[in-house]
């Protein structure tokens, strides 16, 4: 099922000309970590003001919006939720228009599914993501996909790490370096 939301997605964003990428849980599956995950976690290359493109994607793919007032709430979220009532799987697309987040869709990685080709985030991109949400399960996750990718760039992540802390005050570098230190 999860594969027949993704292809649907990645169609959908596709004929509307909106940039994207996996996020989450599918992106770990990608990357070859068995995971339990319930949603598909979407990071649009555009802000707000593409929100009626996403919300036709919805309608049209019959999805079901979680929230009343979309505007309202992705104005103050930036995330729009809905659910596949076919399947009961949630999808969040993430609006975004950072300068991280458009270079990080650009790297995308394809992977074809069916004949669609659908955009994962990038494992180092991902690593980041991870590192920023900082939930237990995120720095767990981080820990396995370095153990099973050594060939991670680690200067690439720690850079984007280093920019987000400055941005943000927050300890993240400290946070992704104890993972590196648990590994050894």
């Amino acid at each position: 099922m999860f594969q027949s939301l993704l292809e649907n997605v990645a169609r959908g964003l596709d004929q509307r000309g909106i940039p994207y990428m996996i996020i989450g849980g599918q992106a770990v599956l990608l990357y070859g970590e068995p995971r339990q995950t319930k949603d598909i976690d979407v990071t649009l290359g555009v802000g707000p003001e593409r929100l009626s493109d996403v919300q036709d994607l919805v309608a049209t793919s019959g999805w079901k919006l979680l929230v009343e007032s979309p505007e309202e709430f992705v104005a103050e979220t930036m995330v729009l939720p809905c659910v596949d009532p076919a399947s009961g799987i949630r999808l969040d697309f993430v609006f975004s228009f950072s300068p991280y987040e458009r270079r990080a869709i650009a790297r995308a990685r394809l992977v074809s599914m069916g004949n669609t080709q659908v955009a994962f985030a990038s494992l180092e991109d991902l690593i980041i993501h991870k590192t920023i949400a900082g939930r237990a399960h995120d720095l767990e996750d981080i820990r396995v996909l370095l153990l099973k990718h050594p060939e991670a760039d680690l200067a690439e992540v720690r850079h984007w790490i280093e920019q987000f802390e400055d941005a943000l005050g927050e300890p993240f570098l400290s946070r992704f370096e104890t993972i590196l230190e648990s590994l050894k």
